[in-house]
């Protein structure tokens, strides 16, 4: 049994939990917007532990897909080394702002495999999968089948040019890739071309009354429920669940060169992910993912991937023979300043940005504060956040330890009191305990946060209104003093027990000041008579500068990485790259490869060349300006590239046909451009 699981044993009532978030994809780094989720996720499984309930949670990085494959294409690497790195970065950033995984793995496992070709034998044998003949757009120059967001052109709806291949971002509109006007490959820049394809499909309408069912089980928010009834209202469709090579992602068994989809392994991915941690802790993997358990399994997702888990992967649980998901907790997402997050304004953050800037509590607290159990996005605003977290959790909750820990430990040999001195007000800290449970299950964190806040103010005003500060310089109220400090103490310890789950490290902390095991049967009963140790300073108001050093590193971050270091005496430092044009102008310039059959000096031209270029046919007279660099005789024979389409130039010395390709900065540092070998005069160069 797991570590984090061992105080459950004793739990007669004791649940049993799988817990998983949506996998962050392994082509980026981890931002605020996926921390609002993993935050989330990781509150509930830690109230669940504190309950003692047996509670396990496992994420993983999802791998496959084009995106991840042609990213390791442009870096030189192999796809599994770009996922190991990503996922190894993912992995370290969660466990820093205290989210744990029980297993943090990968899609492209073994397990995954597996667990892939199980699901779809079974639904293949069931007459779940079925296969047909499709047009798709085919990149002609990279030899691959385009994606839909691999698709960009004019929306055949409002005519908006350079529009993803899937969806119109000027009206709304989605379509067909193969509808879109002037289409273009993003990978190459070539014209798509229209070619068939066989491909399989897994039959989702078969499963739309247990779909209908499932969803008003109370499984989903009503809202989302809502949601995907408009889709049942459209019509269900077949679900196509493969892919053409080449494609980072497993071989659909029985089949060459066809790949599951991403979407198809990146859920099996859960299963994936807690089979491997189950082989390596002799837990029964069956009894989590198979029907007949009292299991509980539950998914927390963002709104954007909900069609998705909760129309296909509960089909394809249903149609493998698994279990479906008790619940799918669904969150908006995360707005900054009241706006998207902004690259250029520096509030698209990364979390690692953030952690070198700001305590993650600061985060996890915030987000808390304002995440209920509804789909409303939450807007992350720099100043409210200061604000809240420096008069809660710095000015109201630790501030009372801060009142009463040096009078303990300084006339009271560091030891709280052997008698409650109001049991009716520790009455109410310990009676809260319910109902602030009963928030953190229904995910409704903001009014758990707000019980507990109030309960903090009540703590204050009791030390307020008893001034230990002053009763201390009493000789006659020295007992008094002693049991005022030793009840706020107490309020104290219940309140940090109570927040455990948002703000781990402050509540361990705590616990190493009050020399006590926070739980949360513990908060029925007051310490009397306990030593507790010095008390240090657990938490520092957020510093307004440091915000403003997090949103300016980011927008540093951001230029950095679209404007690389360039050396200051490097050839591009000396001649800047020049403005930007359309791939439209530049596919107007035709090159063209062509072998120099002559060359000759020209007379009283002191830096021109005569060539004649042989195009495989026909014949041009072009003028270089490369004598510098080159003698006649060493460049006959040679072969080269030329633009072939420029316009014919009168010189003096007569009329230049094209243009041929050379760099360098001039005089004798100039070098034409020369193909492999294998390339003939005439053949295009794209």
């Amino acid at each position: 049994m797991s570590e984090n699981n061992s105080q459950s044993s004793a739990n007669a009532n004791q649940r049993r939990i799988l817990v998983t978030s949506a996998l962050p994809y392994a082509n980026g780094s981890i931002h605020l917007g996926h921390l609002l989720e993993h935050i989330q996720t990781d509150i509930w499984v830690r109230f669940q532990r504190l309950k003692g309930n047996e509670c396990y949670s496992v994420c993983a990085d999802d791998a496959h897909g084009t995106p991840v494959m042609l990213k390791a294409q442009e870096l030189g690497i192999t796809p599994e080394q770009m996922v190991e790195q990503t996922r190894a970065e993912h992995h370290q950033d969660l466990k820093d702002f205290h989210v744990h995984y029980d297993n943090y793995y990968v899609t492209h496992s073994p397990e995954n495999k597996e667990l892939c070709e199980t699901i779809y034998k079974r639904l293949d044998e069931a007459g779940y999968i079925s296969k047909r003949t499709i047009n798709q757009l085919f990149d002609p120059e990279k030899s691959m089948f385009l994606p839909d967001r691999f698709v960009k052109g004019t929306c055949p709806s409002c005519k908006a040019e350079d529009q993803n291949g899937d969806s119109c971002d000027v009206c709304g509109a989605t379509y067909s890739p193969t509808e879109v006007i002037n289409p273009r490959s993003v990978v190459s820049g070539a014209t798509p071309v229209l070619k068939e394809s066989e491909h399989y499909f897994f039959d989702l309408p078969q499963f739309e009354g247990m779909l209908k069912t499932w969803i008003r089980s109370g499984a989903l928010q009503e809202e989302m429920a809502n949601k995907l009834q408009e889709w049942f209202e459209a019509g269900l469709q077949q679900w196509d669940i493969s892919r053409d090579a080449p494609y980072f992602g497993f071989e659909i068994p029985g089949t060459e060169n066809k790949f599951f989809y991403v979407w198809v392994d990146a859920p099996v991915g859960y299963m994936a992910s807690f089979k491997h941690y189950c082989n390596e802790h002799n837990i029964e993997f069956d009894e989590f993912w198979n029907p007949g358990h009292d299991t509980e399994l539950y998914h927390f997702i963002g709104k954007d991937i909900t069609y998705f888990h909760c129309l296909f992967w509960p089909a394809m649980l249903e149609g493998a023979g698994y279990r479906k998901p008790t619940g799918v907790n669904i969150h908006g997402f995360v707005t900054v300043n009241g706006a998207k997050m902004s690259k250029s304004r520096g509030t698209f953050i990364k979390g690692r940005t953030y952690l070198e800037h700001l305590n993650p509590e600061y985060l996890r607290y915030y987000f808390a504060s304002k995440l209920s159990d509804g789909v409303t996005d939450i807007d992350l605003n720099f100043e409210d956040f200061a604000q809240k977290v420096n008069a809660d959790l710095v000015g109201k909750v630790v501030n009372i330890a801060s009142r009463c820990a040096s009078f303990i430990t300084k006339r009271f040999d560091g030891k709280l009191s052997t008698t409650v001195l109001e049991p009716q007000l520790f009455a109410e800290f310990s009676q809260a305990a319910d109902k602030i449970a009963l928030y953190y299950e229904k995910r409704k964190y903001h009014q758990a946060v707000r019980e507990i806040m109030a309960l903090a103010d009540k703590a204050n005003q009791f030390i307020d209104a008893n001034a230990p500060w002053v009763t201390i310089k009493d000789e006659s109220k020295q007992q008094f003093t002693h049991e005022v400090c030793s009840l706020g103490i107490n309020m104290f310890r219940v309140l940090v027990t109570y927040l455990q789950p948002i703000v781990p490290a402050l509540a361990t902390d705590a616990e190493a000041f009050l020399n006590d095991k926070l739980t949360w049967q513990g908060t029925q009963n007051a310490l009397a008579g306990h030593p507790i140790n010095k008390f240090k300073a657990l938490m520092q108001r957020v510093d307004k500068d440091k915000i403003d050093a997090m949103v300016e590193a980011s927008k540093e971050n951001l230029q950095a990485a679209s404007a690389p270091k360039i050396e200051a005496d490097s050839p591009l430092a000396k001649d800047p790259i020049s403005e930007e044009i359309s791939f439209d102008e530049f596919a107007k310039v035709d090159f063209r490869i062509a072998r120099i059959a002559h060359a000759e000096h020209v007379e009283k031209a002191d830096k021109l060349l005569r060539l004649e270029l042989d195009l495989g046919g026909e014949t041009r007279q072009v003028f270089a300006g490369i004598k510098s660099a080159y003698a006649p005789e060493d460049l006959i024979g040679k072969h080269t590239v030329m633009v072939a389409n420029l316009a014919p130039r009168k010189m003096r010395f007569g009329l230049s046909e094209g243009m041929v390709l050379a760099a360098g900065p001039g005089g004798k540092e100039l070098y034409i451009l020369e193909p492999h070998e294998g390339a003939k005069p005439g053949m295009r160069v794209k």
